[in-house]
């Protein structure tokens, strides 16, 4: 699906988004870190905290592909693993406006440069964050700078891998509290997308293709 021609395909993607006045928090829809373990998801997930982050994809000329990173081995949680550019919303800030800033400061992505199409299933972590993923096409050159506080790496991954429901692999662990979690990986070279990042690209499939939960 990543071959039709790119005005065709930024309008066959943006026709299975939400559009962007839908705002976090205004849809009971959502995907979670329990989508594969709904038993253990809490009756009542408290207070969250408002996040974005920017799904990216970049058109290049074999084929879209998506912003990656790897946060910095300094941070104090989720260090090393890889993620979507994103953070917290601050007081007032629309997601799109929170995924923008948030990329422009991790890794150098003038907004400018960025054509939101957008807003794809919000997405709720174990930890408390509600996340929304805001989709943008994204027309080369860029010129990408890791915040060396925030990233350690930056690279892309083709988008038609990401999401081949044969790339969708399974994977568990054992929690502090004993319980044993399943969560969705994908595995690109020596990339091990993982956790929310990998649920929230599941998530995307899942709306593109129709699919239903494995």
């Amino acid at each position: 699906m990543d071959r039709l021609p790119n005005p065709d395909l930024r309008d066959w993607i943006a026709s299975h988004l939400d559009p962007l006045e839908i705002a976090a928090g205004e849809t009971e829809s959502h995907r979670s870190d329990f989508d594969l373990d709904p038993a253990h998801a809490p009756a009542q997930p408290g207070e969250l905290t408002a996040a974005a982050v920017l799904v990216g994809l970049v058109e290049r000329e074999a084929g879209l592909s998506v912003i990656l990173t790897r946060r910095a081995d300094t941070l104090r949680r989720h260090t090393g693993q890889i993620a979507l550019p994103g953070g917290r919303c601050d007081d007032g800030e629309t997601p799109w406006g929170a995924a923008l800033r948030e990329a422009e400061e991790e890794i150098g992505l003038e907004p400018a440069r960025v054509s939101l199409a957008g807003l794809s299933t919000p997405y709720r972590t174990g930890t408390g964050f509600h996340i929304t993923p805001v989709v943008g096409f994204i027309v080369p050159p860029i010129d990408l700078t890791a915040n060396p506080d925030e990233v350690a790496d930056i690279f892309e991954t083709p988008f038609g891998f990401l999401m081949d429901p044969a790339n969708h692999e399974q994977h568990s662990r054992k929690t502090p509290d004993g319980q044993r979690r399943r969560f969705y990986a994908m595995t690109w070279e020596d990339r091990f997308i993982w956790g929310a990042t990998a649920g929230i690209l599941r998530a995307l499939y899942d709306r593109l293709y129709g699919a239903a939960v494995a």
